[in-house]
């Protein structure tokens, strides 16, 4: 073996703590930080360019990414809410019965798609079936979370992870897990985890009443009210020699300088005539006009009448200063906030998202993703935070307004946000009769991987390209489906891997695990890789921790000559047990907003609850993986 003080090993520990510790701080994007491993290991010359560059060619990697795709298609034509909410029906109105079915329902749809994807969608369905039982939202998120969670751990395609550790078992020239493997570990834990918040969970849940009303998942209609945005809606028309005249709405600074916020353009598609009836009409009746969905690079012309949001005080400072007409808003204004092309969502973001510590003006926010904030509100902040000054946190709720294309790009295309709710539902749902095809697809999908007539692989991106070909979701749209920053992350981790068994540092490790857990046996050993796994899945994302131990679970085994196969699974499954911290997945982040929950309500719920799992994982896998 290499010498423990070998100049390559060095480098290697050295890059590895630099990634964990700008993975853990957050001060730069998970992928970057991942393409960065990778550039360093080759600069090193620790890997050359084709096994540094090998994690982008990885089937894992690929298969990810198809499953994204496929996700995407099951969002994008309603099926996942159709099914969720058909499930939710039949639960009734207890809360020990609506904690069941909740987490069964979110599980059942978590096992075959992404489980952040699956939370969104199915809280504010939720919530509202809790609003209608008089429960509160706080006695049921966190078990929402959770069902998640666990539900991904019940078949191969339910979490990165498991893709990993059966990729890496195929690697090895071991048998590797299939589609169902999973499964009867996963529906254990699951029924244990069901058990334990009925028993258990429901005593350390927030109760109701014990804190202010938490922030409500809400149907757009139900936001205008909740935000009353009707109360703050106005029209302003663009004189003649107004000073907004051919600046573009990033340069009139009506937001910055006075607190207005410009929804909505109506603009006339003739020259206006040269003699008006009435001076102080916004717009000459007879005149056609376009709606024109605002962005920093419009510019103003004259007549344009605007439909602006504000405080009545800055909306006529506004007007005065800068040469305005001012009317009230009209009844069709606030319908046109929501219609098929335009309206409001509620955005959170998670913990990993480029806009931490950031405000609106540095992230560029209008200009970058093409819809403007409304509000921003904070779990245990009272009153408005200011739009301009305020630095961004994770757990934060955007109130934003655009295009529903827009929208739902920032639901599809990367970690910085959770949309909460279903924005595919306002565009017309265009691909809602797409749903029958979208579930044959997934059901062919599920099919070929069961039956072994295909790889993982081949059939994930079989089914991705079938959800274009048959209209499922455009091929723009399968591309926005991609977690581009997960598949980034997973390929340079997989880089740093290589890495460390090629300096034999994965080597070193696993023989320090034999020599002293694995002296007291291979039930010592995997007790160690599952806590190990879950404690680094609670501040590091659980693929990229996955990626690092997975190789020295797979030396441990061979060590102590027992096969691999109870140790990988044990690994998998605990990096899906990130319970006992709001970062630990996008899916506790998610419903920190909505259900006003503290960092501590995590910890007391999901620490126990690791506990559970660890002995039941440690106890039921060796009968069903025997050493």
């Amino acid at each position: 073996m290499t010498d423990a003080f070998a100049p390559d090993m060095l480098v290697a520990s050295g890059i590895l703590v630099a990634a964990i510790v700008l993975f853990v701080t957050e001060r730069v994007r998970v992928d970057v930080v991942a393409l960065g491993v990778v550039v360093a290991l080759m600069l090193t010359g620790i890997l050359d360019v084709s096994e540094a560059l090998s994690g982008f060619a990885n089937p894992a990697v690929l298969t990810i990414a198809a499953l994204f795709v496929v996700g995407g298609g099951v969002m994008r034509t309603g099926l996942a809410g159709r099914i969720g909410r058909r499930v939710l029906r039949v639960s009734g109105t207890g809360e020990a019965r609506l904690i069941v079915a909740v987490m069964i329902t979110v599980a059942l749809l978590s096992a075959v798609m992404s489980d952040t994807g699956t939370v969104a969608v199915m809280m504010p369905a939720i919530i509202s079936l809790g609003v209608s039982a008089g429960v509160p939202a706080s006695r049921l998120l966190i078990p929402l979370a959770y069902g998640s969670l666990l539900g991904g751990a019940t078949t191969l395609i339910g979490t990165p992870p498991n893709i990993i550790v059966s990729d890496l078992l195929a690697e090895a020239g071991e048998q590797p897990f299939g589609f169902f493997s999973f499964t009867p570990i996963g529906v254990t834990l699951l029924v244990l985890g069901v058990v334990f918040m009925l028993v258990v969970g429901r005593r350390l849940l927030p109760k109701a009443g014990e804190r202010t009303e938490p922030q409500r998942a809400a149907t757009p209609r139900e936001l205008v009210d909740l935000y009353r945005l009707p109360d703050n809606l106005y029209r302003l028309r663009v004189r003649r020699g107004s000073k907004i005249v051919g600046r573009t709405i990033g340069e009139a600074r009506l937001r910055s300088d006075f607190g207005v916020t410009v929804l909505e353009i109506h603009r006339a598609t003739e020259p206006r005539p040269r003699l008006r009836l009435s001076l102080s009409a916004l717009r000459p009746p007879s005149q056609a006009t376009d709606q024109v969905i605002p962005t920093a690079e419009t510019v103003f012309q004259l007549d344009d009448v605007l439909l602006v949001g504000g405080d009545a005080d800055d909306v006529w400072r506004a007007a005065a200063e800068l040469n305005l007409g001012v009317q009230s808003a009209q009844r069709e204004d606030e319908a046109a906030l929501i219609d098929h092309e335009a309206g409001i969502a509620e955005v959170v973001l998670p913990p990993r998202s480029s806009l931490v510590g950031r405000t609106l003006p540095e992230a560029r926010f209008a200009r970058t993703y093409g819809v403007t904030v409304l509000g921003i509100s904070r779990p245990g902040a009272t009153g408005d935070l200011d739009l301009e000054k305020t630095h961004l946190q994770f757990g934060d709720v955007l109130l934003v307004q655009g295009q529903w294309q827009d929208i739902l790009a920032l639901k599809e295309q990367s970690k910085d946000f959770v949309v909460i709710g279903q924005p595919e539902m306002m565009l017309g749902m265009a691909s809602a009769e797409k749903a029958p095809l979208a579930m044959a697809v997934l059901a062919g999908m599920v099919l070929l991987i069961v039956t072994g007539l295909t790889s993982v692989a081949a059939a994930s991106l079989l089914a991705a390209l079938l959800m274009v070909l048959t209209g499922c979701l455009s091929m723009d749209d399968a591309y926005q489906a991609i977690d581009w920053r997960s598949v980034v992350l997973i390929a340079g981790m997989i880089s740093m891997s290589v890495a460390l068994q090629k300096v034999e540092l994965i080597d070193m490790v696993a023989h320090g695990l034999t020599g002293s857990l694995g002296a007291i046996g291979p039930l010592a050993l995997m007790a160690g890789l599952f806590l190990l796994t879950s404690a680094f899945t609670q501040v590091l994302s659980n693929t990229a921790t996955t990626v690092l131990i997975a190789p020295i679970a797979l030396v441990a085994a061979r060590d102590l000559g027992v096969a691999p196969h109870a140790f990988l699974m044990s690994v998998a499954i605990a990096a899906s047990m990130a319970f006992a911290s709001p970062v630990a997945s996008p899916v506790n982040t998610l419903v920190m907003g909505a259900g006003d929950y503290r960092f501590g309500d995590y910890l007391r719920i999901g620490l126990p609850l690791t506990i559970v799992m660890l002995f039941a994982t440690v106890l039921l896998v060796p009968l069903l993986f025997p050493f």
